[in-house]
């Protein structure tokens, strides 16, 4: 599975312009967020559809952001995270 390539990215921009309104989060690359210096949020893509690895207090969650609905349980689970 590969990073989420400038494409993949700009058809996620939505999602990344909420992730964004998130205080405490820096956007160090495009689509790639730390919370101070630990790595949080990252995106990935392959056949299977897009991803986002989530760092949760449990470790690296990987979600599914695809369709609107996993969209919105992506930005619930950020929220929560």
């Amino acid at each position: 599975m590969k990073h989420a390539a400038k494409a993949t990215l700009d058809a996620l921009e939505d999602v990344l312009a909420q992730v964004r309104k998130r205080e405490g989060l820096v956007e160090r690359s495009r689509g790639v967020f730390y919370r101070r210096t630990v790595a949080f949020l990252h995106f990935h893509e392959d056949p299977a559809g897009l991803f986002a690895d989530l760092k949760t207090s449990s470790g690296w969650r990987r979600m599914r952001v695809s369709t609107a609905a996993e969209r919105k349980a992506f930005l619930a689970a950020v929220k929560r995270a």
